[in-house]
């Protein structure tokens, strides 16, 4: 589907899906038995300039709109959701993050290595206690002469162990979302301890972490925005992040699409191809609605943030729809392949795995069910 898509926003389409086919798509079940990609595949990401798309070059992005964003997050998507979940994280929400909020300072540390992917970053709000509920977080930072002391826990940190930067949301004053104020903590400080989780159903290659702060110690100038603003800062950066989720959802449907129909149409039992069974047919057709119904959904929340124009309930819409979309489109082409679904030989028994986490972080389907229910009605259900 190209629908209005400009010569340079297919130029992009058309990179996307060679860099996936070249570099990702050959090694992605490798990755995932092992639970770790190449770490070399972010420096190459950076060379290609994915992981600058919509910074402005100034900063050292690649600049470019949502659209061409979104593109390329699908194609990763459909080559291996977790190298797409480590642009999702390190561009869509911190890159991101600083280049709205940042200082000239902060920009400038920063931005120029995240986009050519000389570094990486991680996005810190979730924690053991506290996940939709992000208002409740418990991790602290206090005052120390001029510096502040980061004490506390965040878990499924994504790029946690990975990152060189991490976005840091910790209470600074009053109980309840008006106390948080937001961070830039280098990964190396004395007392910040990662640890890796391992034994993911799915996203397996992705670093995904428990990080624990021991009174880390940042300046003055560390904090991102201004102090209190943090979760108001974080819950802007995930409804634009929601789209990210959902470019990357898109893709897992059309692969499964694509691996369903070329196995249906090589695969014969009861003297013909399965392709030529109804119910097959159903399943297939199945697949091809729910991709390219969540691939509009998507493109019309880049168009919205491309045109300054409100795109939060639209964001919601598209990750709530994409993220369940790609479990349907996971399960149906499973069925197709049939007993081979279920061995990793085939890619559709991980994109169900991968697709499975999608309804729930950065949002679960049901918190997206109540902020558009929110929107909807002007009532909150919080």
């Amino acid at each position: 589907m190209d629908l209005q898509l400009s010569e340079e926003q297919a130029a992009v389409r058309r990179l996307a899906a060679e860099f996936v086919d070249r570099e990702v798509r050959p090694h992605a079940a490798e990755w995932d038995r092992r639970e770790a990609v190449d770490p070399a595949i972010v420096g190459r990401l950076g060379d290609v300039g994915f992981l600058g798309l919509t910074i402005a070059e100034r900063d050292g992005g690649s600049a470019g709109d949502h659209l061409s964003y979104c593109l390329v997050l699908e194609e990763l998507g459909r080559g291996d959701s977790s190298v797409r979940g480590i642009v999702s994280v390190s561009l869509g929400l911190v890159a991101k993050a600083i280049a709205v909020h940042g200082s000239p300072a902060q920009r400038a540390q920063w931005l120029p290595r995240l986009c050519a992917g000389e570094a990486l970053g991680c996005f810190a709000l979730t924690e053991p206690g506290s996940g939709s509920d992000a208002g409740s977080l418990r991790t602290r930072a206090v005052r120390d002469g001029g510096d502040w002391l980061i004490t506390g826990s965040k878990v499924f940190i994504t790029n946690g162990t990975t990152a060189d930067v991490a976005l840091v949301f910790a209470r600074t004053g009053e109980p309840g979302p008006r106390g948080v104020t937001a961070f830039l903590v280098p990964t190396g400080a004395p007392g910040l301890d990662r640890r890796e989780i391992h034994g993911k159903l799915g996203l397996r290659g992705q670093a995904t972490a428990e990080l624990v702060f021991d009174a880390v110690r940042v300046p003055a100038d560390a904090r991102l925005g201004a102090e209190g603003a943090g979760l108001r800062l974080a819950l802007s950066t995930l409804a634009k992040g929601r789209m990210s989720v959902a470019a990357g959802c898109v893709g897992i449907a059309q692969g499964c699409l694509d691996a369903a129909v070329g196995y249906a149409t090589g695969r014969e039992q009861f003297g013909k191809q399965i392709a030529g069974h109804q119910l097959v047919q159903h399943l297939l057709a199945e697949i091809a609605v729910d991709t390219a119904a969540a691939r509009l959904l998507v493109w019309q929340v880049a168009d919205l943030i491309d045109r300054d124009r409100p795109y939060a309930t639209e964001s919601s819409m598209a990750k709530l729809f994409a993220s369940e979309a790609a479990v349907r489109a996971a399960n149906n082409a499973v069925q197709v392949f049939g007993g081979y679904g279920y061995i990793d030989e085939f890619p559709v028994g991980k994109y169900l795995r991968d697709a499975r986490v999608a309804t729930l972080y950065e949002g679960t389907s049901q918190i997206q069910q109540l902020l558009i229910g929110r929107a909807l009605t002007g009532v909150s259900a919080f």
